[in-house]
């Protein structure tokens, strides 16, 4: 079995509980997503528009001031993830907007009166302000081909050189140049919001939620399996031959109709079992007049030998008839199943039989613990041990306990069985004694009356010839 298959839940509560979750998980994650995008499309339009908003006041401003303050506006007027320059030519080389944003169109005529503007929205390199400009002095020292803000060579203006400048990332950028003149050109560069990824504060959030959601759910579910549980302890019971009361109809609508007709079913299989056992007890009882007047005839037949022939049919007859009596008398007693020590029962049958001087002992542990009919249990295990001493010499009972049930075995040293006719000898009346004397070969109901009570336990008999002689019954019993 794969680990996959190992972990998946096998109850349905925890089968639906992990259903609403994952529901529950994928419907957050996705509404999570379509947040974050729809919070980064505002973002970018608010930047995009607060870009153009400012570079428009810039434009005004410096046309309103005289150029030698321009790198001091240019310098202030920059922010981190802003940049402004003037240079003799437009660092944007597309004529004009995209089409197909012809609200952005709109937007930057309306802002710049009619001067021609050059976007390009795009990813590069980006590094913060101070490092582009330490590169740009370093690189180009003494070239003044454009106006530009000055670059420091350490902070507050002192002789320290400046920090080795970090390797630079990789983002969105929105770039526009605005004419301001001939061969006068204002380029502006601006950081467009990096991508939103999944945030700390939402997987918290989601966690939260899903454990809240978990443990509501849990114990809504185990409410709502509650009856199908409740059915299915009962119907285990029944199969072991325990006495189930009827079962409340509750819970959904399902659940009730599945325990109404879980109720219904039991009723009708205690109805037919009581009527079988009294139908069989009345026609046993009611052979015996016919029984005992056939055998007073039989006392008046004049030829010896057929008389004694006929009185020993009569009497088979009438051992036959007293022994479908005793067991439908037995049935009928409906004994209650309770706790029992079966170790301690297996025991005193063997040691009823070795008072009787049979050679018959018993294995297993000192104690264990079962819901049975303890007399209906013994009289299916005395069959069995006395099928062992009639047909072999010795016995041996071994009791043990298993993952799921409880196992008694019972060996024997005699003849065995023919394979054929391992299933023949659980019909009622089935000997395979053929002098059908009593002593030796009963009348026929040990191993039938066995097997039906183990079944009314829930369990199951089975025969096994054993290698170099002998015979086991093997009683598997759940637990």
């Amino acid at each position: 079995m794969s680990l996959l298959a190992r972990l998946r839940p096998r109850s349905l509560a925890a089968q639906l509980t992990l259903l609403l979750l994952a529901a529950l998980v994928g419907a957050q994650a996705v509404s999570t997503v379509v947040f974050l995008q729809n919070r980064r499309s505002a973002i970018e339009v608010a930047v995009r528009e607060q870009i153009l908003g400012r570079t428009a006041a810039l434009v005004r401003l410096l046309e309103d001031t005289p150029p030698s303050l321009h790198e001091r506006i240019l310098e202030t007027a920059g922010s981190p993830r802003l940049a402004y320059a003037i240079a003799a030519a437009p660092a944007v080389t597309t004529s004009a907007p995209p089409e197909d944003e012809p609200e952005l169109a709109a937007l930057l005529a309306d802002a710049f009166g009619g001067r021609e503007v050059r976007v390009a929205v795009g990813e590069r390199d980006w590094r913060p302000r101070r490092f582009r400009d330490h590169d740009r002095a370093g690189e180009h020292a003494g070239d003044h081909a454009g106006e530009h803000a000055g670059a420091r060579t350490g902070a507050d203006g002192d002789d320290r050189p400046a920090p080795p400048p970090p390797p630079p990332l990789r983002v969105a950028t929105a770039s526009l140049s605005v004419a301001l003149g001939p061969a006068r050109w204002l380029n502006v560069e601006g950081q467009l919001p990096s991508p939103i990824f999944w945030a700390w504060p939402s997987t918290v959030s989601t966690a939260i939620t899903a454990v809240a959601v978990l443990i509501a759910a849990g114990f809504a579910v185990r409410r709502i399996t509650r009856p199908l549980r409740r059915l299915a302890d009962a119907a285990d019971r029944l199969g072991r031959g325990e006495d189930v009361p009827p079962l409340p109809e509750e819970g959904p609508e399902e659940a009730r109709r599945t325990t109404h007709a879980f109720n219904a079913m039991q009723a009708r299989v205690r109805r037919f079992v009581a009527d079988r056992t009294r139908m069989i007890a009345a026609m046993s009882h009611d052979l015996r007049t016919p029984l005992t007047s056939l055998r007073l005839r039989a006392e008046f037949v004049d030829d010896d030998e057929t008389r004694e022939k006929m009185i020993a049919t009569i009497d088979e007859m009438s051992r036959m008839t007293e022994a479908t009596l005793a067991f439908a008398r037995d049935d009928a007693k409906d004994e209650a199943a309770r706790r029992t020590d079966v170790a301690a029962l297996v025991r005193a049958i063997v040691d009823d039989f070795a008072d009787m001087g049979a050679d018959v002992v018993a294995e297993g542990p000192d104690r264990l613990d079962m819901t049975v009919r303890p007399s209906a249990l013994r009289r299916a295990l005395r069959n069995l041990v006395e099928n062992a001493l009639r047909y072999g010499v010795r016995a041996r009972v071994t009791l043990a306990r298993e993952t799921r049930e409880t196992v008694i075995t019972v060996d024997d040293d005699g003849p065995g069985i023919a394979a054929d006719r391992i299933d023949e000898v659980f019909e009622p009346f089935t000997r395979l004694e053929t002098s059908r004397n009593a002593e030796t070969g009963g009348v026929g109901l040990g191993l039938s009356t066995a097997r039906s009570i183990v079944r009314a336990h829930g369990g199951e008999i089975t025969l096994t010839n054993r290698e170099g002689g002998g015979l086991t019954a093997t009683v598997r019993l759940p637990v």
